[in-house]
Formats: C-alpha cells, structure tokens, sequence
C-alpha cells in the first residue's frame, strides 16, 4: 500500500498569522492534532503546527495563546510525504525523525498521514512486507525461469529477468536484516541491568 491508500485527504489549514487561540479554536472543533499551515505564495513551503507544539511552546511557558501567532511555533518547511511512497517507508521515516504526521505533497497538498493511519488503514498486519517480497521473489524465480526456457539461456531477456530476482532477494535479505537488528536493539535494551536508583525507583 501506498501514503496515498490511506491518507485523510479532507485536511484543514490554517494560516501562519492565525493565533494559537484560533488554531486551538479549529482543533477542538473538528476534533484534530494537528494543522497544515497553508503557503504564504505559490513557491512557499507548507508548514505545521501540532498539538504538542502548542504544549509544549505556549502552555509551558504561560504564554498567551491569544499573542502568539501559529508562525512562531510550527515547523516550517516540514516534512513531506509523496503519495507514491510505500507504507513501510512512511513508517520508517516517522520512527527516524520522531514525527506522528505529514503533509502528503505532490505538487499541491493532497492530504495528511499519521500513524493512526497506519495502524488503521494500511494492511501490514494482514500482509507483512517480508511475505510479500517473498511471494515477489517467487513469482520472479518462475518468469526468469520461464523466459529463458523461452528465449534462451544466454538471451538478454533471460539475464534481465535474473537481475529483477537478484534485486528483489536482496531487498528480502535487507529487510529480515533490518528486522533482526531491531529485535537486537530492542533485547538490548529490556536486559541492561538497572541502575540504584532505577532500583530505587521500582521499590
């Protein structure tokens, strides 16, 4: 599945002059996080304000949500993701730059993806991109097979076929690696002995 597949493509913006209290005012009305902050001209990036910018910049500090404007706390250009970019890689992106959504830009804004997209509208529990490459593999095993049956064991088609399955088992292999290592980490980081005051702590 592709960012394009499961996006919410009714996005509310706002504008980077708007204040915080009207930001806010928006969220709450039809129930969102987070806002694009619509381009000031044509060449402009986009730009977004989340609720934990709001947090996190204005509550914290007491500030008046009625002075400041949403321009001195977005993020701006933001990260953007294009439509045709696959589900994994969207995924990734997040868990390497720590956001929770983006703007799908192609262009002009076509909609926004969060993590909650995710979980909810994508088909990674159904069908685990590792499946999939394999059954892509599988399927490139027997058409290379097939095509120099066909056209010849030394024909270019016959070696072009053979490439396309290289491709993919590497792509297989660079996956189940990144998997591994994951779990590593992750084992890694559950069984690092606690320290006194975590100790502390959980007494």
């Amino acid at each position: 599945m592709k960012a394009e597949d499961i996006m919410t493509r009714d996005v509310v913006t706002i504008r980077g002059s708007a204040t915080v209290a009207e930001a806010v005012g928006l969220m709450r009305e039809k129930g969102l996080r987070a806002l694009v902050v619509d381009r000031r001209y044509d060449d402009d990036a986009y730009g977004i304000v989340t609720e934990t910018d709001i947090v996190y910049k204005v509550t914290a500090y007491s500030k008046n949500p009625r002075e400041v404007r949403v321009y001195e706390i977005m993020s701006k250009p933001c990260i953007i993701i294009n439509p045709e970019l696959s589900v994994e890689y969207v995924a990734r992106l997040f868990a390497n730059t720590g956001i929770r959504r983006a703007p799908v830009i192609q262009g002009n804004l076509l909609g926004i993806i969060s993590i909650t997209d995710i979980i909810t509208k994508s088909d990674f529990v159904e069908a685990p991109k590792t499946l999939v490459l394999q059954e892509r593999v599988d399927r490139a095993i027997a058409l290379a097979r097939a095509t120099c049956t066909d056209q010849g064991a030394y024909s270019k088609a016959c070696a072009n076929a053979w490439d396309e399955v290289e491709e993919l088992q590497a792509e297989t292999a660079h996956q189940k690696a990144e998997s591994m290592v994951s779990a590593k980490l992750s084992f890694q980081e559950n069984s690092q002995p606690l320290s006194d005051q975590e100790l502390k702590e959980k007494v």
